[in-house]
């Protein structure tokens, strides 16, 4: 039993590869390969983003739903953060399905391909998280704000911007290392 990740991946790839006897070499594959295990990526790091999204919409919303007692009429101007934070989720969702249509099978499947495509997953699941926790920190305050001092809302609105610039940022970085 491998006792790493790194060194399950190797033992993975080599399955197709047969022991030769003593004092000769192997050319052929082995005819049985059912008992080879396929290397799947790690989709728990590609969705780190949705974790940030949801937080970010679940954090507003409850904002959202206070402000509402005192101003409904500021409700289809305060659901910005909410639309915002979805966006995040749109960001791990390009990123994720460039990565899906670059698999290949193991034997093609270089170990240098894998660990860029868990870079780029990292990269966007990471700032993802990251500027979904803002966006939902900054709109839950910033909506609860807006309902007692409306000259709030264009603050909010920027401060809302640089926390979506962060998820933004990752989806560059994911993209840059998707392309090496």
């Amino acid at each position: 039993m491998p006792s790493s990740v790194l060194q399950a991946a190797v033992a993975s790839r080599n399955c197709h590869r047969i022991a030769a006897p003593p004092g000769t070499t192997a050319t052929t594959p082995p005819a049985d390969t059912t008992n080879c295990t396929t290397p799947t990526p790690p989709i728990a790091f590609y969705v780190r983003h949705a974790l940030g999204a949801a937080y970010g919409t679940a954090k507003s919303g409850t904002g959202i739903a206070a402000m509402s007692v005192m101003r409904p009429e500021l409700i289809m101007k305060s659901i910005i953060p909410v639309v915002m934070a979805g966006i995040i989720a749109i960001y791990g969702l390009v990123v994720a399905v460039l990565i899906a249509g670059a698999l290949e099978e193991p034997s093609k499947y270089s170990l240098f391909k894998g660990f860029i495509h868990l870079g780029a997953g990292l990269s966007v699941g990471f700032s993802g998280l990251a500027a979904g926790f803002a966006i939902g920190i900054v709109g839950d305050a910033g909506v609860r704000g807006t309902a007692q001092q409306p000259r709030l809302f264009v603050g909010m609105i920027l401060i809302l911007i640089f926390a979506e610039v962060l998820g933004l940022y990752g989806l560059i970085v994911a993209i840059y290392l998707y392309t090496k």
